[in-house]
């Protein structure tokens, strides 16, 4: 059987689109944008941070046009997003201001300001809730009208909002070594191919955005052994950030007085300890602590705390582990280029396949005229 030229492949496209659509609406329900944002916040926080993209209304569109498809909401968002001018750069964002909703440290029991935990899944049983499947708006009303008057109850006026470091105060101590600012401008891996070795803004930008799935894979794979980076979390902490753009006048003596507030984000931070051993000047081993950096949009915390390891990792290259590749982590945790690769497998592979196909015939063929 040789290669045979497909026809009518336009006619089945759009046949196969109308059934598409013919599957979303069958079942004649409608989910509203606003049903998801208010809903499905942990779905659009992924999807934004994959598509290093912050617009939660349209990643709620994106869900509801890819039908809960994380790849394809991803996809869409980034191909959307690469058609949008880019006007200006923010100014460096200082996490420090951090208007903070939830904050805590598995390093310390008691930190600066306290812990707070905030909204999280972490102290819930993992049952199912047979309850959700009955509830209405006029309960749900009610639940929230009492909810907002017991935080008036107990409500106070000089409430900190804002919480310093917990590694400053390890500084402080001479515990952590201290760098000088690396003012260097960053580089945009969504303007610029990487090149290897990357510099350490690549490789954030690179883990911030890779898929959530296999940024935490690969976490996990260092922690449990395959580099052995076993950290302990110095803070977790999800807040909202202001984001500020230079005035555009230059030459502007007062410009940073002038600097305009373009809105806040919501995002995930995160600084790991990871003990090290070093030599000192007599040669000896010392424990020391170097911190992994993750952060990400929303309230993303896993993918958080797995981006730090993998900071760490990719900062010590000299070890013969695939957790320490640049390489091997930064081009496959990628959601759009790794599900792009595999479904193009799906795609015609007709003169290759019979090529090979020809190619084993003929093999074949060849042994058993031998044989003979």
């Amino acid at each position: 059987m040789g290669y045979v030229a497909v026809k009518g492949g336009t006619k089945a496209i759009e046949a196969s689109k109308k059934r598409l659509k013919y599957e979303r609406l069958k079942d004649g329900e409608i989910i509203e944008i606003k049903t998801i944002l208010s809903s499905m916040k942990a779905l659009v926080d992924q999807v934004m941070s994959e598509a290093s993209f912050y617009s939660p209304f349209l990643a709620a569109l994106a869900i509801k046009q890819a039908e809960g498809s994380m790849e394809e909401a991803v996809f869409l968002m980034r191909a959307h997003r690469s058609t949008l001018p880019r006007l200006y750069y923010s100014q460096t964002v200082e996490t420090e201001s951090m208007f903070v909703k939830r904050r805590i440290s598995a390093s310390f029991k008691d930190i600066p300001g306290g812990q707070m935990l905030g909204a999280t899944y972490d102290y819930t049983h993992r049952l199912l809730d047979f309850e959700l499947a009955k509830e209405n708006t006029v309960d749900n009303h009610q639940w929230l009208q009492a909810y907002k008057q017991e935080l008036q109850d107990v409500s106070r006026e000089d409430d900190i909002q804002y919480f310093p470091k917990v590694v400053d105060y390890l500084r402080e101590e001479g515990l952590f070594e201290e760098y000088e600012d690396d003012n260097t401008s960053p580089m945009d891996i969504t303007k610029e191919s990487i090149q290897f070795p990357t510099p350490r803004s690549a490789r954030l930008q690179t883990l911030t955005r890779g898929q959530t799935g296999a940024v935490t894979s690969l976490g996990y794979a260092s922690l449990r052994g395959y580099g052995q980076v076993h950290p302990t979390v110095g803070e977790v902490r999800v807040g909202d950030l202001p984001i500020y753009v230079d005035h555009p006048t230059e030459n502007n003596e007062n410009a940073e007085d002038n600097d305009f507030y373009i809105g806040e984000i919501t995002v995930s931070e995160v600084e790991s300890f990871v003990p090290v051993s070093i030599k000192n000047d007599r040669h000896d081993e010392e424990l020391e602590f170097e911190i992994g950096y993750g952060v990400c949009y929303g309230q993303n915390e896993t993918k958080a705390i797995a981006m730090s390891i993998l900071d760490q990792c990719l900062e010590h290259p000299e070890f013969d582990f695939p957790t320490h590749s640049e390489e091997f982590v930064l081009l496959h945790i990628d959601s759009v280029e790794s599900t792009g690769f595999i479904s193009h497998l799906k795609l015609p592979h007709y003169v290759t396949f019979q090529s090979k196909l020809d190619s084993i015939r003929q093999v074949k063929k060849g042994a058993t005229s031998n044989e003979s």
